[in-house]
């Protein structure tokens, strides 16, 4: 008999579990109460333009994630703008220049810290130091603290502090390593700095986010006889006989891939709850925000994306910037400027917080024109992803219901709240139901 699931929600997570239980031969349909799949990594359209709701990296050790687009017809060389590992920021002003070359693992690292510009014998030592010893204990920890107190334990200098490690604390799991996991942090680090060559690449998205994996896997489920409906909110998810009522239809099993908030309002009324939506309520949100600024179609800066030296004292907000025409033909002269752990920043006016950034730009590319783009807007996802604290209790793909899961980015794992993370749960979570049949 084929089972007839529902999933309630179209970001990643949930496409992922509706993709690999059609795969299986499920039923599915898929609820999503936007108009555009994609969750908190989507398509927006502000002023004309096409945008992301905020700029992302993968990684190539993204696994599950890399597989699920070749499934769903991706191909990874038009998709993406493979980098090799780097931290690079606007030549001339301070910073650092750290780019693994192209060798077997672990020569690419070793031969990119030599090569570094910007660092010390001292901060190259403590890094060769750090890395080596996280590879011995198996990037984890026995007992998790911060990632501060982590890179303190182990001498890091000020320098590789502020030019490496806090920026990438920063990027990976959008917490500030004063608050951030150590362990969540050394299995970022033992995929990046500690993988295989390839597996350390970066990947940046050509096109939109939605475009990426969320459209495909819509077209691909409409193939594979699912049905997918936008703007379709869910606000009952309750027992009903064997199963389970969605709204006013009835399904064997139920992927519940909303966002912590949202999931633990849809599990209240349950019996035996109180447990799993405190834990979804310990989840605190942490906000990223995107600048975009338009400028004349011919700026280029000299690479695809660059560091910046942030110091939120000083109104300098931005942390790293990308050049979206290097990535997409159709945005030439657009820069996006993230801004990771952004609830100070939010809190300004969003032109203010524009203007400040594109005053960083120009001084730190020493090009005054930055300062003046002909458009900007700034998109601020509020609860873009959980603060991965030290110890933080996920809750668990499976629930105390049969036929009902979880699925989502927050769910336990060893990874942060990245897009590997969310499909891997989404993956987890269509294993879990199939199981059950």
């Amino acid at each position: 008999m084929t089972a007839n699931i529902a999933v309630v929600g179209g970001g990643w997570a949930g496409c992922a579990a509706a993709v690999e239980l059609a795969r299986g031969g499920a039923r599915v349909t898929l609820f999503e109460a936007a108009r555009t799949l994609g969750g908190r990594a989507r398509r927006i359209e502000q002023a004309g333009r096409t945008l992301d709701n905020g700029q992302h990296i993968l990684l190539g050790a993204y696994d599950r994630t890399l597989r699920l687009l070749a499934t769903v017809g991706v191909d990874r060389r038009q998709a993406f703008l493979t980098l090799p590992l780097q931290m690079r920021y606007p030549p001339g002003r301070g910073g650092m220049d750290f780019v693994a070359p192209r060798l077997p693992a672990p020569l690419h690292l070793a031969v990119a810290l030599l090569r570094a510009q910007g660092l010390d014998r001292a901060d190259k030592l403590a890094m060769a130091r750090f890395s080596t010893t996280a590879r011995w204990l198996g990037w984890r920890l026995d007992t998790d603290c911060s990632v501060a107190e982590l890179l303190a334990r182990y001498d890091q200098t000020e320098r590789l502090y502020r030019l490496m490690w806090r920026p990438l604390c920063l990027a990976a799991l959008n917490t500030a390593p004063e608050q951030a996991s150590a362990n969540v942090f050394l299995a970022v680090l033992r995929d990046s700095l500690g993988a295989g060559r390839a597996a350390s690449d970066m990947l940046l998205p050509r096109a939109d986010l939605s475009a990426l994996f969320p459209d495909a896997a819509a077209r691909w489920l409409a193939g594979h006889g699912a049905t997918v409906r936008t703007g379709a909110r869910v606000d009952t998810v309750a027992p009903a006989g064997g199963g389970w009522q969605v709204g006013t239809e009835t399904f064997d099993g139920v992927v519940l891939a909303v966002a912590p908030v949202s999931a633990a309002g849809l599990l209240a009324p349950l019996p035996d709850s109180a447990t799993l939506t405190a834990r979804l309520a310990a989840l605190a949100p942490e906000p990223i925000a995107t600048c975009y600024l338009q400028y004349d179609a011919t700026l280029r800066l000299p690479q695809p994306f660059f560091a910046l030296a942030d110091d939120a004292t000083a109104g300098r907000w931005g942390q790293f910037v990308f050049d979206r025409g290097q990535l997409d033909d159709g945005q030439a002269g657009m820069l996006a400027v993230i801004v990771s752990a952004a609830g100070a920043a939010a809190a300004l006016p969003r032109q203010a917080l524009a203007d400040a950034i594109a005053a960083q730009l120009a001084a730190e590319f020493g090009r005054p024109q930055l300062a003046a783009p002909g458009w900007s807007t700034v998109v601020t996802e509020k609860r873009a992803t959980h603060a991965s604290t030290p110890g933080l209790q996920r809750p668990a793909n499976e629930t105390p219901w049969p036929g009902l899961v979880l699925a989502g980015d927050y769910t336990a794992g060893e990874y942060p709240a990245t897009l590997e993370m969310a499909v891997r749960s989404g993956l987890a979570a269509a294993t879990l139901l199939r199981a059950r049949r």
